[in-house]
């Protein structure tokens, strides 16, 4: 949750909505592991899974302290998880995040190469019964990136 008002009120990721935080929050340090993840991530143009991300940090930190790291930026609404097609995970940074910060957006699958992209023009649109209320969305889009094509 990112601090969103001077009453020390803080923005709820799932629903918008600003809650005075009790407990206060553990204070994150910032490692090297953790600022070459998070900047590896940022500098990709897309999705990296986990293991992606441990060959290019080349014996910096080992596989438990990576996704430790991935979950603290992933708490800190730095960075987002993208479950593609075929039930991998792949991490992207936010990049084009609007003052109301989520990750509503589509995520392009190639199918030849297969890169994950954010595709943060488009807007996906729906409308769900009532009584339906969304939490989350993941709509990931399945084809041919323009390399590929």
């Amino acid at each position: 949750m990112q601090q969103c008002c001077k009453n020390k009120h803080y923005l709820c990721k799932h629903n918008n909505v600003a809650l005075k935080k009790v407990k206060k929050m553990k204070q994150s340090r910032n490692t090297v592991a953790k600022s070459t993840i998070l900047n590896l991530i940022t500098q990709s143009r897309v999705a990296m899974s986990a293991a992606e991300i441990q060959v290019a940090l080349d014996g910096l930190c080992d596989r438990v302290t990576t996704y430790r790291v991935l979950e603290r930026l992933i708490e800190e609404d730095v960075i987002h998880k993208v479950v593609n097609v075929d039930g991998g995970v792949k991490f992207a940074g936010c990049h084009s995040c609007a003052a109301v910060h989520n990750h509503n957006h589509i995520h392009f699958s190639c199918q030849k190469c297969k890169t994950v992209t954010c595709l943060e023009d488009v807007k996906p649109s729906f409308e769900l019964p009532q009584k339906y209320k969304v939490t989350e969305v993941n709509f990931t889009v399945l084809g041919f990136c323009p390399q590929c094509s």
